[in-house]
Protein backbone atom coordinates (compact mmCIF):
# COMPACT_ATOMS: atom_id res chain seq x y z
CA UNK A 1 0.00 0.00 0.00
CA UNK A 2 1.51 3.53 -1.35
CA UNK A 3 0.69 5.32 1.64
CA UNK A 4 1.93 8.75 0.32
CA UNK A 5 -1.39 9.24 -1.12
CA UNK A 6 -3.42 8.64 1.56
CA UNK A 7 -5.14 12.23 3.39
CA UNK A 8 -3.92 12.70 6.45
CA UNK A 9 -7.37 11.80 7.36
CA UNK A 10 -7.12 8.93 5.84
CA UNK A 11 -4.74 7.50 7.93
CA UNK A 12 -5.70 8.00 10.83
CA UNK A 13 -8.92 6.83 10.41
CA UNK A 14 -7.33 3.47 9.51
CA UNK A 15 -4.81 3.36 11.75
CA UNK A 16 -6.92 3.94 14.06
CA UNK A 17 -9.58 1.64 13.43
CA UNK A 18 -6.97 -0.76 13.13
CA UNK A 19 -5.58 -0.16 17.19
CA UNK A 20 -8.84 -0.23 18.18
CA UNK A 21 -10.13 -3.37 16.49
CA UNK A 22 -7.49 -5.17 18.20
CA UNK A 23 -7.83 -4.24 21.62
CA UNK A 24 -5.12 -1.80 21.79
CA UNK A 25 -7.22 1.51 23.26
CA UNK A 26 -10.86 2.00 24.10
CA UNK A 27 -14.32 4.05 22.93
CA UNK A 28 -12.21 6.98 24.64
CA UNK A 29 -8.79 6.31 24.79
CA UNK A 30 -5.62 7.04 22.84
CA UNK A 31 -4.77 9.84 20.05
CA UNK A 32 -2.98 10.33 16.70
CA UNK A 33 -1.44 13.08 14.62
CA UNK A 34 -0.12 13.66 11.80
CA UNK A 35 1.91 16.89 10.56
CA UNK A 36 1.68 17.69 6.67
CA UNK A 37 3.75 19.63 4.23
CA UNK A 38 2.65 22.94 5.37
CA UNK A 39 2.68 22.41 8.80
CA UNK A 40 -0.70 21.75 9.51
CA UNK A 41 -1.35 19.02 12.48
CA UNK A 42 -4.20 16.88 11.74
CA UNK A 43 -5.55 14.78 14.96
CA UNK A 44 -8.35 12.83 16.26
CA UNK A 45 -10.94 14.66 18.28
CA UNK A 46 -11.98 14.95 21.91
CA UNK A 47 -14.73 12.96 23.20
CA UNK A 48 -15.66 10.83 19.65
CA UNK A 49 -16.27 7.11 19.94
CA UNK A 50 -12.92 5.43 18.75
CA UNK A 51 -14.74 3.00 17.53
CA UNK A 52 -17.17 4.88 14.78
CA UNK A 53 -14.02 7.53 13.95
CA UNK A 54 -14.50 8.98 9.95
CA UNK A 55 -12.60 11.24 8.06
CA UNK A 56 -15.15 14.10 8.90
CA UNK A 57 -14.32 14.02 12.72
CA UNK A 58 -10.25 14.67 12.24
CA UNK A 59 -9.24 18.38 13.24
CA UNK A 60 -7.03 20.27 11.74
CA UNK A 61 -5.26 22.59 13.84
CA UNK A 62 -3.12 25.13 11.09
CA UNK A 63 0.54 25.81 11.62
CA UNK A 64 -0.96 29.49 13.19
CA UNK A 65 -3.47 27.89 15.58
CA UNK A 66 -6.69 27.93 13.98
CA UNK A 67 -9.08 24.88 14.18
CA UNK A 68 -10.75 23.74 11.00
CA UNK A 69 -13.26 21.04 12.50
CA UNK A 70 -16.41 20.08 13.93
CA UNK A 71 -14.82 18.52 17.17
CA UNK A 72 -12.16 20.16 19.43
CA UNK A 73 -9.04 18.54 19.30
CA UNK A 74 -7.92 15.78 21.54
CA UNK A 75 -6.90 16.57 25.19
CA UNK A 76 -3.53 15.61 24.60
CA UNK A 77 -3.09 18.43 21.61
CA UNK A 78 -0.97 19.79 23.95
CA UNK A 79 1.56 17.10 24.45
CA UNK A 80 1.89 16.23 20.43
CA UNK A 81 2.53 19.86 19.73
CA UNK A 82 5.72 19.93 21.60
CA UNK A 83 6.82 16.84 20.71
CA UNK A 84 6.95 18.16 17.24
CA UNK A 85 8.48 21.03 18.58
CA UNK A 86 11.41 19.20 19.91
CA UNK A 87 11.60 16.76 17.05
CA UNK A 88 11.25 18.29 13.42
CA UNK A 89 11.85 15.33 11.90
CA UNK A 90 8.84 13.60 13.08
CA UNK A 91 5.35 13.64 11.42
CA UNK A 92 3.21 11.43 13.40
CA UNK A 93 2.64 10.84 17.20
CA UNK A 94 0.64 7.82 18.54
CA UNK A 95 -0.68 7.56 21.88
CA UNK A 96 -2.41 4.43 23.06
CA UNK A 97 -3.72 1.99 25.84
CA UNK A 98 -3.15 -1.41 25.28
CA UNK A 99 -3.06 -3.61 28.42
CA UNK A 100 -0.05 -5.15 28.12
CA UNK A 101 1.46 -2.18 28.04
CA UNK A 102 -0.27 -0.49 30.73
CA UNK A 103 0.83 -3.30 32.65
CA UNK A 104 4.30 -2.14 32.52
CA UNK A 105 3.26 1.34 32.92
CA UNK A 106 1.69 0.79 36.44
CA UNK A 107 4.85 -0.67 37.86
CA UNK A 108 6.96 1.79 35.83
CA UNK A 109 9.10 -0.49 33.86
CA UNK A 110 10.26 -0.86 30.15
CA UNK A 111 9.66 -4.07 28.07
CA UNK A 112 12.55 -5.99 27.18
CA UNK A 113 12.99 -4.95 23.35
CA UNK A 114 15.79 -6.95 22.88
CA UNK A 115 14.49 -11.08 23.35
CA UNK A 116 14.34 -11.26 19.14
CA UNK A 117 16.72 -9.82 16.81
CA UNK A 118 13.32 -8.17 15.03
CA UNK A 119 11.66 -5.70 17.87
CA UNK A 120 15.03 -3.41 18.61
CA UNK A 121 15.36 -2.96 15.12
CA UNK A 122 11.69 -1.26 15.25
CA UNK A 123 11.26 0.23 18.61
CA UNK A 124 15.20 1.33 18.79
CA UNK A 125 15.66 2.48 22.80
CA UNK A 126 12.68 2.70 24.36
CA UNK A 127 12.17 5.16 27.13
CA UNK A 128 10.00 6.40 30.03
CA UNK A 129 8.32 9.94 31.20
CA UNK A 130 7.51 10.73 34.00
CA UNK A 131 3.92 10.70 35.32
CA UNK A 132 1.30 13.97 34.65
CA UNK A 133 -1.42 15.23 34.34
CA UNK A 134 -3.59 13.94 31.08
CA UNK A 135 -3.50 16.95 29.35
CA UNK A 136 -1.17 19.48 30.84
CA UNK A 137 1.62 21.31 29.91
CA UNK A 138 3.72 19.36 32.78
CA UNK A 139 2.47 16.15 30.69
CA UNK A 140 3.34 17.49 27.32
CA UNK A 141 7.19 18.77 28.49
CA UNK A 142 7.85 15.06 30.49
CA UNK A 143 6.86 13.31 27.42
CA UNK A 144 8.83 15.75 24.27
CA UNK A 145 11.90 16.38 26.84
CA UNK A 146 12.23 12.47 26.32
CA UNK A 147 11.62 12.39 22.63
CA UNK A 148 14.23 15.65 22.56
CA UNK A 149 16.99 13.03 23.29
CA UNK A 150 16.36 11.18 20.00
CA UNK A 151 14.20 8.42 21.53
CA UNK A 152 10.65 7.88 19.34
CA UNK A 153 9.35 5.27 21.41
CA UNK A 154 8.51 6.17 24.68
CA UNK A 155 6.42 4.62 27.78
CA UNK A 156 4.82 7.23 30.37
CA UNK A 157 4.64 6.76 33.99
CA UNK A 158 0.67 5.40 35.25
CA UNK A 159 -0.50 6.07 31.57
CA UNK A 160 0.48 4.24 28.60
CA UNK A 161 2.93 5.05 25.51
CA UNK A 162 3.61 7.79 23.06
CA UNK A 163 5.66 6.63 19.54
CA UNK A 164 6.71 8.74 17.20
CA UNK A 165 7.78 8.53 13.46
CA UNK A 166 8.43 9.71 10.07
CA UNK A 167 5.12 8.34 8.92
CA UNK A 168 1.87 7.25 10.78
CA UNK A 169 2.66 3.51 9.36
CA UNK A 170 5.89 4.07 10.85
CA UNK A 171 4.62 5.12 14.30
CA UNK A 172 2.24 1.87 14.47
CA UNK A 173 4.87 -0.76 13.65
CA UNK A 174 6.64 0.51 16.70
CA UNK A 175 3.54 0.78 18.72
CA UNK A 176 2.52 -2.50 17.47
CA UNK A 177 5.81 -4.45 18.21
CA UNK A 178 6.56 -2.56 21.52
CA UNK A 179 3.08 -3.86 22.40
CA UNK A 180 3.98 -7.73 21.01
CA UNK A 181 7.09 -7.41 23.37
CA UNK A 182 4.97 -6.65 26.45
CA UNK A 183 2.59 -9.52 26.23
CA UNK A 184 6.10 -11.97 25.20
CA UNK A 185 7.33 -10.82 28.00
CA UNK A 186 4.69 -11.27 30.55
CA UNK A 187 4.09 -14.81 29.07
CA UNK A 188 7.47 -16.22 29.23
CA UNK A 189 7.71 -14.78 33.15
CA UNK A 190 4.62 -16.34 33.91
CA UNK A 191 6.68 -19.86 32.95
CA UNK A 192 10.36 -19.26 33.23
CA UNK A 193 12.91 -16.38 32.90
CA UNK A 194 13.31 -14.63 30.09
CA UNK A 195 16.65 -14.74 28.37
CA UNK A 196 17.96 -11.49 25.63
CA UNK A 197 19.06 -12.40 22.36
CA UNK A 198 23.16 -13.54 22.59
CA UNK A 199 24.31 -13.45 18.58
CA UNK A 200 27.25 -13.55 17.12
CA UNK A 201 24.89 -13.44 13.79
CA UNK A 202 24.59 -9.70 12.25
CA UNK A 203 21.16 -10.68 10.99
CA UNK A 204 20.98 -7.71 8.45
CA UNK A 205 24.03 -8.78 6.88
CA UNK A 206 22.06 -11.88 6.08
CA UNK A 207 19.67 -10.53 4.08
CA UNK A 208 19.89 -12.95 0.34
CA UNK A 209 21.78 -11.72 -2.14
CA UNK A 210 20.07 -13.50 -5.21
CA UNK A 211 20.36 -12.50 -8.86
CA UNK A 212 16.95 -11.59 -10.25
CA UNK A 213 15.17 -13.00 -13.10
CA UNK A 214 11.58 -11.66 -14.86
CA UNK A 215 9.28 -14.11 -14.99
CA UNK A 216 7.85 -15.30 -18.65
CA UNK A 217 4.88 -16.82 -17.42
CA UNK A 218 2.37 -16.73 -14.12
CA UNK A 219 0.84 -20.06 -14.49
CA UNK A 220 -3.21 -20.70 -13.27
CA UNK A 221 -1.22 -23.01 -9.83
CA UNK A 222 1.10 -20.01 -8.69
CA UNK A 223 -1.90 -17.49 -9.50
CA UNK A 224 -4.38 -19.41 -7.03
CA UNK A 225 -0.95 -20.02 -4.69
CA UNK A 226 -0.57 -16.80 -4.09
CA UNK A 227 -4.26 -15.84 -3.39
CA UNK A 228 -4.27 -18.49 -1.26
CA UNK A 229 -1.44 -17.44 0.89
CA UNK A 230 -1.88 -13.52 1.08
CA UNK A 231 -5.74 -15.01 2.43
CA UNK A 232 -4.08 -16.88 5.18
CA UNK A 233 -1.39 -14.14 5.70
CA UNK A 234 -4.42 -11.74 6.44
CA UNK A 235 -6.17 -14.20 8.84
CA UNK A 236 -2.92 -14.97 10.10
CA UNK A 237 -2.43 -11.28 11.67
CA UNK A 238 -6.01 -11.01 12.43
CA UNK A 239 -5.64 -13.11 15.07
CA UNK A 240 -2.42 -12.17 15.93
CA UNK A 241 -0.22 -14.95 15.26
CA UNK A 242 1.76 -12.23 13.07
CA UNK A 243 2.40 -8.71 13.48
CA UNK A 244 2.46 -6.09 10.36
CA UNK A 245 6.39 -6.84 10.04
CA UNK A 246 6.81 -10.42 11.20
CA UNK A 247 6.12 -13.49 9.76
CA UNK A 248 7.02 -15.35 6.56
CA UNK A 249 5.03 -17.88 4.50
CA UNK A 250 5.87 -19.85 1.72
CA UNK A 251 4.94 -22.58 -0.75
CA UNK A 252 6.27 -24.44 -3.20
CA UNK A 253 5.17 -24.39 -6.35
CA UNK A 254 4.97 -28.19 -8.60
CA UNK A 255 8.36 -27.00 -10.74
CA UNK A 256 10.47 -26.67 -7.72
CA UNK A 257 9.95 -22.68 -7.64
CA UNK A 258 9.24 -20.97 -4.06
CA UNK A 259 6.85 -18.47 -3.39
CA UNK A 260 7.82 -16.58 -0.14
CA UNK A 261 6.63 -13.16 1.53
CA UNK A 262 8.59 -9.87 1.00
CA UNK A 263 10.69 -8.71 4.05
CA UNK A 264 9.62 -5.54 5.78
CA UNK A 265 6.40 -5.39 3.65
CA UNK A 266 2.95 -5.00 6.22
CA UNK A 267 1.09 -8.20 6.34
CA UNK A 268 -2.33 -6.84 6.80
CA UNK A 269 -2.02 -5.30 3.41
CA UNK A 270 -0.09 -8.06 1.34
CA UNK A 271 -1.43 -8.79 -2.07
CA UNK A 272 -0.98 -11.55 -4.36
CA UNK A 273 1.26 -9.07 -6.38
CA UNK A 274 3.30 -8.52 -3.33
CA UNK A 275 4.74 -11.73 -2.73
CA UNK A 276 8.05 -12.79 -4.02
CA UNK A 277 9.08 -15.83 -6.43
CA UNK A 278 12.32 -17.84 -5.87
CA UNK A 279 13.16 -19.68 -9.11
CA UNK A 280 16.69 -21.52 -9.81
CA UNK A 281 18.23 -19.42 -6.60
CA UNK A 282 16.96 -16.56 -8.00
CA UNK A 283 14.63 -13.79 -6.85
CA UNK A 284 11.82 -12.09 -8.70
CA UNK A 285 12.83 -9.01 -10.16
CA UNK A 286 12.24 -5.97 -8.25
CA UNK A 287 11.41 -7.80 -4.90
CA UNK A 288 13.25 -8.73 -1.38
CA UNK A 289 12.28 -11.81 -0.46
CA UNK A 290 12.22 -12.66 3.08
CA UNK A 291 15.33 -13.10 5.12
CA UNK A 292 14.91 -16.60 5.66
CA UNK A 293 15.08 -17.70 2.22
CA UNK A 294 18.14 -19.79 2.23
CA UNK A 295 16.56 -21.69 5.43
CA UNK A 296 13.51 -22.26 3.68
CA UNK A 297 15.21 -24.05 0.18
CA UNK A 298 17.58 -25.88 2.76
CA UNK A 299 14.25 -27.49 3.97
CA UNK A 300 12.41 -27.92 1.04
CA UNK A 301 15.67 -29.87 -0.62
CA UNK A 302 16.02 -32.06 2.71
CA UNK A 303 12.63 -32.89 3.04
CA UNK A 304 10.26 -33.61 -0.45
CA UNK A 305 7.27 -34.34 1.23
CA UNK A 306 6.96 -30.43 2.92
CA UNK A 307 5.36 -28.43 0.45
CA UNK A 308 4.93 -25.17 2.49
CA UNK A 309 6.92 -23.38 5.68
CA UNK A 310 5.77 -20.81 8.32
CA UNK A 311 7.79 -19.31 10.48
CA UNK A 312 6.19 -17.32 13.15
CA UNK A 313 6.90 -15.62 16.38
CA UNK A 314 3.46 -15.57 18.60
CA UNK A 315 3.61 -13.99 21.63
CA UNK A 316 2.49 -17.69 23.78
CA UNK A 317 5.36 -20.25 21.69
CA UNK A 318 7.69 -17.70 21.88
CA UNK A 319 7.42 -17.54 25.65
CA UNK A 320 9.22 -20.62 25.33
CA UNK A 321 11.77 -19.64 22.62
CA UNK A 322 13.27 -17.29 25.33
CA UNK A 323 12.87 -18.81 28.46
CA UNK A 324 14.63 -22.64 29.12
CA UNK A 325 11.12 -24.02 29.49
CA UNK A 326 10.27 -26.70 27.12
CA UNK A 327 7.28 -26.86 25.08
CA UNK A 328 5.62 -30.12 25.42
CA UNK A 329 2.78 -31.26 23.39
CA UNK A 330 1.25 -34.21 24.77
CA UNK A 331 -1.23 -32.68 26.82
CA UNK A 332 -4.21 -33.13 24.58
CA UNK A 333 -4.49 -35.44 21.81
CA UNK A 334 -5.00 -33.13 18.66
CA UNK A 335 -1.68 -31.06 20.37
CA UNK A 336 0.34 -34.57 20.26
CA UNK A 337 -1.29 -35.83 16.98
CA UNK A 338 -0.33 -32.34 15.16
CA UNK A 339 2.71 -31.17 17.19
CA UNK A 340 4.79 -34.30 17.73
CA UNK A 341 8.30 -33.17 19.74
CA UNK A 342 9.30 -30.07 19.44
CA UNK A 343 12.93 -29.76 20.00
CA UNK A 344 14.68 -26.13 19.77
CA UNK A 345 18.13 -25.11 18.28
CA UNK A 346 20.42 -22.43 19.06
CA UNK A 347 19.33 -18.88 17.30
CA UNK A 348 22.78 -18.56 14.97
CA UNK A 349 21.83 -22.28 13.77
CA UNK A 350 18.63 -20.57 11.49
CA UNK A 351 21.45 -18.65 9.81
CA UNK A 352 24.43 -20.57 10.00
CA UNK A 353 23.50 -24.23 9.76
CA UNK A 354 20.25 -24.08 7.35
CA UNK A 355 21.25 -27.70 6.44
CA UNK A 356 21.25 -29.41 10.01
CA UNK A 357 18.00 -27.22 10.89
CA UNK A 358 16.47 -28.52 7.95
CA UNK A 359 17.44 -32.02 8.49
CA UNK A 360 15.19 -31.81 11.60
CA UNK A 361 12.02 -31.55 9.96
CA UNK A 362 10.93 -34.63 9.63
CA UNK A 363 7.27 -36.15 9.62
CA UNK A 364 7.65 -37.20 13.14
CA UNK A 365 8.98 -33.32 14.05
CA UNK A 366 6.96 -30.74 11.93
CA UNK A 367 7.81 -27.97 14.31
CA UNK A 368 11.21 -26.39 15.50
CA UNK A 369 11.93 -23.73 17.59
CA UNK A 370 14.89 -21.04 16.90
CA UNK A 371 16.06 -19.93 20.28
CA UNK A 372 15.05 -16.19 20.85
CA UNK A 373 14.16 -16.14 16.79
CA UNK A 374 10.79 -17.92 15.92
CA UNK A 375 9.07 -21.20 15.17
CA UNK A 376 9.43 -22.85 12.05
CA UNK A 377 6.36 -24.99 11.52
CA UNK A 378 6.40 -27.20 8.10
CA UNK A 379 3.13 -28.84 6.72
CA UNK A 380 2.19 -31.34 3.57
CA UNK A 381 -0.18 -28.12 2.18
CA UNK A 382 -0.46 -24.70 3.24
CA UNK A 383 -3.40 -25.29 5.14
CA UNK A 384 -2.10 -28.41 6.88
CA UNK A 385 0.84 -26.08 7.82
CA UNK A 386 -1.72 -22.85 9.17
CA UNK A 387 -3.40 -25.70 11.10
CA UNK A 388 -0.36 -26.75 13.08
CA UNK A 389 0.65 -23.16 13.62
CA UNK A 390 -2.50 -22.76 15.11
CA UNK A 391 -2.21 -25.63 17.45
CA UNK A 392 0.71 -24.70 18.62
CA UNK A 393 -0.52 -21.13 19.36
CA UNK A 394 -3.14 -22.44 21.26
CA UNK A 395 -1.67 -25.28 22.88
CA UNK A 396 1.46 -23.02 24.29
CA UNK A 397 -1.52 -20.54 25.23
CA UNK A 398 -3.32 -22.99 27.29
CA UNK A 399 0.00 -24.28 28.84
CA UNK A 400 0.39 -20.80 30.00
CA UNK A 401 -2.66 -20.28 31.66
CA UNK A 402 -2.68 -23.53 33.49
CA UNK A 403 0.73 -22.86 35.30
CA UNK A 404 -1.54 -20.56 37.48
CA UNK A 405 -4.16 -23.62 38.17
CA UNK A 406 -1.63 -26.45 38.93
CA UNK A 407 0.66 -28.96 37.98
CA UNK A 408 0.20 -29.95 34.01
CA UNK A 409 -0.56 -33.98 33.85
CA UNK A 410 0.63 -35.04 30.33
CA UNK A 411 -0.72 -37.81 28.84
CA UNK A 412 0.83 -41.37 29.96
CA UNK A 413 3.11 -43.21 27.44
CA UNK A 414 0.26 -45.61 27.14
CA UNK A 415 -2.29 -43.01 26.29
CA UNK A 416 0.63 -41.87 23.55
CA UNK A 417 1.32 -45.04 22.24
CA UNK A 418 -2.42 -45.81 21.77
CA UNK A 419 -2.79 -42.57 19.63
CA UNK A 420 0.69 -43.46 17.92
CA UNK A 421 -1.02 -46.97 16.80
CA UNK A 422 -4.19 -45.15 15.78
CA UNK A 423 -2.94 -42.42 14.23
CA UNK A 424 -0.38 -44.20 12.17
CA UNK A 425 2.06 -42.22 13.38
CA UNK A 426 5.16 -44.14 13.62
Amino acid sequence: MNIQYLHPSDQIVMMMERIYRYGMTTTSGGNLSIVDENGDMWITPAGVDKGELTRQDIVCVKADGTIVGKHRPSSEFPFHKLIYEQRPDLKAVLHAHPPALIAFSIVRQIPNVAMLPHDYRVCGTVGMAPYGLPGSMELGNNIAQVFSTGINTVMLENHGVVVGGETMFEAFQRFETLEYCARLEINARRIGTPVELITKVDIVAHEPELDEFVPSVISSEEREARREMCKLIHRSYEQQLFTSTQGTFSQRLSDGSILTTPFDMDRKYLQPEDLVRIKDGKREAGKVPSRSIKLQTAIYEAQPHIRSIILAHPPNIMAFAITGEVFDSRMIPESYILLRDIPKVPHDDLYTKENEVAQLLTPQTPIVIGQNCCAIVTGTSLLSTFDRLEVAEYSAMAVISAKALGNIIHMEPARIEEIDIAFKLK
